[in-house]
This record gives structure tokens, sequence and C-alpha cells, in this order.
């Protein structure tokens, strides 16, 4: 291919056009909304509130619970007080189903979780969930 009176030739131009697409897609991963800097400023009174929510308190039935998005379990043994556990049964790992008259319940073998405390109530699991630090404020439940 010939080259222009400036010696570029289309290889050339197609090469920069390219190699100047990519510069300008990896510049965009490495950058962050505004917000992110400004959270990145703010207290340890703001970091709660940075965390995922699991759920509402208003959500979660008293002597039940609700399982969030597969991978935790909420729960409200007695009015006021949360729980949250791994949703994955200690047996074989399954995702526990349902939670229901005061259990958590894993569909696979049968192994049940009691809501308060996350304790083997029926194997074959011989180990209880495992418990997660949750935060619960203005009606949020929050991880720790």
């Amino acid at each position: 291919m010939p080259a222009d009176d400036t010696g570029t030739t289309r290889r050339k131009v197609i090469f920069r056009s390219v190699a100047g697409g990519f510069a300008a897609v990896l510049g965009l991963v490495g950058m962050r909304p505004a917000q992110a800097s400004v959270d990145a400023a703010s207290d340890t009174s703001d970091e709660a509130a940075a965390k995922p929510i699991l759920a509402r308190t208003k959500n979660i039935p008293i002597g039940g619970g609700k399982i969030i998005k597969g991978k935790y379990v909420v729960t409200q043994p007695k009015k006021g007080v949360f729980r949250a556990f791994s949703a994955k049964c200690t047996h074989q790992g399954c995702a526990v189903a349902t939670v229901r008259g005061g259990t958590i319940n894993c569909p696979c073998h049968g192994s049940k979780f009691k809501i308060s405390t996350g304790a083997v109530a029926q194997g074959p699991a011989d180990r209880p969930l495992p418990r997660k630090r949750i935060t619960v404020s203005k009606g949020v439940i929050r991880l720790k």
C-alpha cells in the first residue's frame, strides 16, 4: 500500500484508530462515578449505609424468615430480633428453600436449622448454618 505525502499508510491509520479506541476503553474501565469518591471521604457512620440491603424489617415475618438472593436467610425469631445466616446447607451445600415452623429447611436431604441460632434441629446436617453479622437501622437490615 503506498503512503501518502506524510508517510502514513492505511495500516498505520487503522492501527492507531484501534489502539486509540482500546486506550479509551481502558480509561473508562478505570473511572469511578463521582459518588464513589464522596463515599470514600465519608466518616465511618456512613459505612453501614454503603453496605448492601439484605431486607426490610417489615418484610421478615415474626417467627419466620426469608431467603435472600439464594445466599442469605434473614429471620425474626422474636419481635424486633433479627438474625442472618448463610443459605448454604452444611450437609452437602444445597441451598435452603423455605423458612417454616421455626426452622430453615433444606430440600435436598431434609436438614432443618433453628431460626434463632442456625443450629441443627434435624439432620443429616451436623453443623449449624454460618451466622452473618448484620446491622438493623431505620427498618433496614444490612450486612455488617
